[in-house]
């Protein structure tokens, strides 16, 4: 308990008097929904040679889709990461394209990590008997979360359109995308639908997300306040309310196996008005997390998160892997490797959660290698970094299935 107060007490020293600790309330807020969102909702089955399958508790209990309207707070995350892009990119001290190199190599960096370890490890597991359809469905878990990182990047490189946007429309700079949006999905749902291709539905990805990355640009730049922020809550509430009720959007913010439509892969109309709402209850509550992380004990596990963002982003399906994988050769396990077809599943899924969290933990102790600057320079740093690359891009293929 000492060693602990002390921490807290060195990372209350160690911030900054002009730190927006709202901001990185909301950022952890967001982040921590990811792993629970990926934990509770995800689920597998075990065939009869002892593979593991990708399944949903979903796909079963439908009612229980408003738990995916909690836990899906890319939004939030969007709109924070707009906002934390404006205040760094005013204080850029150099070019604004030493300045998105810099953003860039630090999210690339885990991701390089994350696969380049999983494409070195899954030869050694198929030699100790980990079934081919098991270690397919593993990569595809691990690989569906780096996604984000992809569109993130993009969202990024485009800030300085953002904010001229911003500065020109203030709030409604962010209107455009989400009409974009709505007339996709009028093709690709509506009357006209069958004579629509396939592809139609990836042209949301980039206005889809890039919708609460502007929001948060506009609210860095002062141009969207509590008036706005108003509009934004009531006027997304709405619209979430009407297109399930009136145009029978489906209810789940997550991919159902099963389903032949998603809300999130690529964004539907109903994920920007759910993010419209979050984002403007974020913005009327930031005074009040603001003033709530004031205290100490509270402050120091948000900057401890933050740290670890891409660790938790990048590793967190490992996570419940090492548990489920060696489970799996034990047959079916209550809440991790049986079917999620039961409400006694899902209390069961609650208490394995724990152990999830801690794999993450002493996973990402050792993890955390990737999130800081490799060495460069050397020959055998180059040498590494090559390796490490190639390795990542035959993951990559194997998680895609093109191989």
């Amino acid at each position: 308990m000492t060693t602990l107060a002390t921490t807290i007490e060195k990372i209350e020293a160690r911030t900054p008097a002009h730190r927006d600790r709202a901001i990185d309330g909301l950022r952890a807020l967001a982040l921590l929904a990811v792993p629970t969102g990926h934990w509770l909702l995800g689920g597998f089955t075990l065939d009869s040679d002892g593979a593991l399958h990708n399944a949903s508790p979903l796909a079963t209990f439908g009612g229980f889709a408003p738990v995916s309207w909690v836990l899906q707070m890319l939004g939030i995350f969007f709109l924070v990461g707009g906002y934390a892009s404006v205040l760094s990119y005013r204080r850029r001290k150099s070019t604004t394209a030493a300045w998105l190199r810099q953003r860039v190599v630090r999210l690339g960096r885990p991701v390089l990590g994350v696969t380049a370890v999983w494409a070195a490890a899954m030869p050694l597991l198929y030699v100790l008997g980990v079934p081919e359809t098991t270690l397919r469905t593993g990569s595809t878990l691990v690989i569906q979360p780096l996604w984000f990182v992809g569109v993130y990047t993009v969202v990024t490189a485009l800030t300085p359109y953002c904010v001229r946007a911003a500065q020109g429309l203030g709030g409604w700079a962010a209107a455009p995308l989400l009409a974009s949006v709505a007339v996709v999905d009028f093709l690709r749902y509506g009357p006209y639908a069958d004579a629509m291709p396939s592809w139609l539905s990836m042209v949301n990805i980039l206005p889809g997300w890039l919708f609460a990355y502007q929001l948060g640009v506009s609210w860095g730049e002062g141009r969207i306040g509590r008036r706005g922020a108003r509009v934004l809550l009531i006027g997304g509430t709405l619209l979430f309310a009407a297109l399930l009720i009136v145009f029978h959007y489906p209810a789940s913010m997550v991919g159902v196996p099963g389903e032949t439509r998603t809300n999130s892969h690529p964004p539907s109309l109903l994920v920007l008005a759910l993010a419209a709402a979050q984002s403007g209850a974020a913005i009327l509550l930031r005074d009040r997390i603001g003033r709530l992380l004031s205290r100490p004990a509270l402050w120091a596990p948000v900057v401890v998160i933050n740290l670890c963002a891409m660790t938790i982003l990048c590793w967190h399906q490992t996570a419940m892997l090492a548990a489920a994988v060696p489970a799996s050769f034990l047959g079916p396990v209550a809440g991790l490797t049986t079917s999620p077809d039961s409400l006694g599943w899902i209390v069961v899924r609650l208490t394995w959660m724990p152990l999830f969290a801690t794999l993450l933990v002493l996973i990402g102790w050792y993890a955390r290698r990737f999130d800081a600057p490799w060495a460069t320079g050397t020959r055998a740093s180059k040498a590494r970094r090559a390796a490490a690359g190639l390795l990542a891009a035959g993951f990559a293929v194997f998680a895609l299935g093109l191989a």
